[in-house]
């Protein structure tokens, strides 16, 4: 592929989660639907060739765990991994400048992370030809296990608001 092929960005909210405790927010597990949530997930991105060579993932537990799940449905793909205290502590700015520094060579990235940073991101980003649907999805926030996929035309260095089309949001069943 080229350096101006198109780039697939897949903002990923984690699984469903077990409710807060006394351990705190970040240290929160996976519930057993969201263990259930992974699998589906992982089928939704490999069928629809949306396996990352790329993951930004947040720190917290249940991101992590996330991706570990979705990760072991993927088949034995190569795939880097980062993972960010900024992904959780943070927001759509933060994430986005991650993504600015994704190698060009990349050409789909997935982020694991939170609301309403996800879809805050998703909405953002969506240009005027991104999917009408869709972009109501993210709007209103996007449920735990679900991800929005967009669509970029030039580099990573170069995204910004807009500049990416909003194809869908799969939100797997529970």
């Amino acid at each position: 592929m080229t350096d101006d092929a198109v780039r697939r960005l897949v903002l990923l909210r984690h699984a469903k989660a077990e409710a807060g405790g006394r351990a705190g927010d970040q240290v929160r597990p996976l519930a057993l639907t969201g263990r259930r949530q992974c699998i589906r997930i992982a089928a939704a991105l490999a069928g629809n060739d949306l396996v990352p060579e790329f993951v930004l993932c947040s720190s917290a537990v249940r991101t992590l765990q996330t991706w570990v799940l979705v990760r072991g449905g993927l088949g034995h793909t190569e795939i880097d991994l980062q993972v960010s205290d900024g992904l959780y502590q943070g927001g759509a700015v933060e994430v986005l400048t991650a993504l600015r520094g994704v190698d060009q060579a990349v050409h789909t990235v997935l982020v694991v992370g939170h609301e309403p940073t996800m879809s805050n991101l998703a909405a953002a980003l969506a240009g005027a030809d991104s999917g009408e649907a869709a972009l109501a999805t993210v709007r209103s926030g996007m449920s735990t296990g679900a991800f929005a996929v967009l669509e970029l035309g030039g580099a990573w260095s170069d995204l910004a608001r807009a500049a990416a089309r909003l194809h869908e949001v799969v939100s797997p069943r529970d």
